[in-house]
């Protein structure tokens, strides 16, 4: 998608999200000093323009039971269509994310996995059985930092 070019209205509404998906239209409204219907419009007109792709409600994995986070790459086979591994990984519930990368890998994988037992069971029984040469597995220790992209109106 090209770049888009927003004005001061729609950078304020896109800092405020960013910061705070549950931040109320109105108090956004007051902010800039605009009727909360102007500002409703400018979000369903960025979420039409797929700026906003979403919105989340972010769960502490520990809390249900998920204590091991770690990231795969993944080498298929060569001439490998990547798109019904994809699709296999996308079956997986524990796969959070997958990105097709350059570099020594094809694909990077996050998953989440209750101990490492269950990871890998996981790698070995439901990921090792795609056609792909070979795994590397990265174990998170902790997040040290999580924040969304940056939008300022300077």
């Amino acid at each position: 998608m090209a770049r888009q070019f927003f004005d001061n209205l729609d950078l304020t509404i896109l800092h405020s999200l960013t910061t705070n998906a549950r931040t109320p239209y109105l108090e956004i409204a007051r902010e800039y000093g605009v009727s909360g219907a102007a500002v409703h419009q400018r979000v369903q007109r960025l979420l039409q323009n797929k700026v906003i792709i979403g919105s989340e409600c972010l769960v502490d994995p520990e809390t249900v039971g998920l204590n091991v986070i770690a990231y795969l790459g993944v080498c298929l086979l060569p001439d490998t269509d990547i798109d019904p591994i994809v699709e296999a990984l996308e079956a997986i519930p524990e796969v959070t994310e997958c990105h097709i990368v350059g570099g020594r890998f094809d694909l990077m994988v996050k998953l989440y996995a209750h101990d490492n037992k269950h990871l890998y069971d996981l790698i070995k029984n439901r990921i090792r059985t795609l056609p792909v040469t070979s795994t590397e597995t990265m174990m998170s220790f902790t997040q040290v930092l999580r924040r969304p992209i940056p939008i300022s109106n300077d």
